[in-house]
């Protein structure tokens, strides 16, 4: 598992300084329903705004 997990979307509630994220867990998945193939083709299910 990633020690270190960089996050530079700053307005999430799990951002932290350095772009780190201090989510306890990350859930990403296809955006498209099929297998991805490239980072365009998933989304950040971990996301919560800040506001």
């Amino acid at each position: 598992m990633a020690k270190d997990v960089l996050c530079e979307v700053n307005s999430c509630k799990y951002w932290a300084a350095g772009n780190q994220c201090n989510a306890s867990s990350i859930y990403v998945v296809n955006n498209r329903g099929k297998s991805a193939h490239n980072a365009e083709e998933t989304d950040c299910k971990t996301f919560e705004s800040k506001i």
